[in-house]
């Protein structure tokens, strides 16, 4: 079976002022090429989250310019059901349930034409992120995680993952963990309330749970990041900051290299769109640059 050798990871989404996947409006050729130039001075891989204009252009420029970046590219599921237990939405209609079905098989049969036409920069192909948890608003159940799984598997060359939390690969992904080439999960004790003392311990803990879960598998980290700035919502004000993310940055980074594990580091940049309007919003800060893709202190 195919492999991949180690290397520099991050994940990017190149959205900035007043640009968003929910409006379609997305980065400029220029813009994209002006990250990418940015980028692959230190990484090797890539990763985006759907077969939208924005990974075309970003596979083109990619193309165009020789640039020597291989890309993780995954299909943005939309929820299959209602789910209750969502605390910020997630409740649809019959007819809105049918639409996001129909499109979650639209992108599923875009991702495959772009693995296929793209199969020198696309290394890997994964069939969602995060749909299976239970305060997900776009909620995915296992089987059909599964079936997108086994979709990509018989229509393109790339490795098949797909992108999760760790708490939810040893619990309710058993079927789907068999079934992909590699194992992807996603470590976050800033989410999780631990303070940066805690930080690497408990990405470690995270990923040795999902290891061991599955130790036939190889298994990577497809997000772990810390976020710059808070409002309080989920994660306290005073345990967000750059030197926090620098630190997190330098030690998730060392236990990388020191175990050959790839941890595609989330996120590039900061990206305005994302979460409530409030300009504090953590989900907004992630970014190891801002928006006007000037570079934060982990990077100076």
């Amino acid at each position: 079976m195919k492999d991949f050798k180690y290397g520099n990871a991050i994940c990017y989404s190149g959205f900035r002022e007043n640009q968003s996947p929910q409006t379609k409006v997305y980065p400029s050729y220029d813009e994209v090429k002006e990250d990418l130039l940015i980028l692959e001075k230190e990484y090797d891989y890539i990763r985006m989250y759907s077969p939208s204009k924005h990974a075309e252009v970003t596979l083109q420029v990619i193309r165009d310019l020789g640039l020597d970046l291989q890309v993780m590219l995954g299909i943005d599921l939309k929820g299959e059901e209602s789910n209750p237990n969502c605390a910020w939405g997630g409740t649809y209609t019959d007819e809105e349930v049918v639409s996001n079905i129909a499109h979650n098989e639209e992108h599923l049969l875009q991702l495959i034409k772009l693995a296929n036409e793209y199969e020198d920069i696309i290394f890997s192909v994964s069939a969602g992120n995060e749909a299976t948890p239970e305060w997900n608003e776009n909620l995915v159940q296992p089987n059909r995680v599964l079936y997108f799984v086994n979709e990509l598997k018989k229509h393109t060359n790339q490795l098949v993952t797909y992108c999760e939390n760790c708490a939810y690969w040893p619990t309710i992904l058993g079927e789907v963990a068999e079934a992909v080439d590699f194992i992807s999960l996603h470590t976050y004790p800033a989410w999780a309330g631990f303070t940066i003392d805690e930080a690497l311990e408990t990405s470690i803990k995270d990923f040795n749970n999902v290891q061991e879960a599955y130790p036939n598998k190889k298994c990577i980290i497809t997000e772990a990041g810390w976020p710059t700035v808070s409002h309080g919502r989920g994660i306290e004000p005073e345990r967000a900051s750059e030197d926090f993310q620098k630190r997190y940055f330098k030690e998730i980074n060392k236990w990388s290299k020191d175990n050959e594990t790839l941890v595609f580091f989330f996120e590039a940049f900061d990206e305005p769109w994302k979460g409530s309007d409030n300009p504090n919003e953590p989900e907004k800060h992630w970014g190891i640059y801002y928006v006007d893709r000037t570079p934060k202190k982990v990077l100076k």
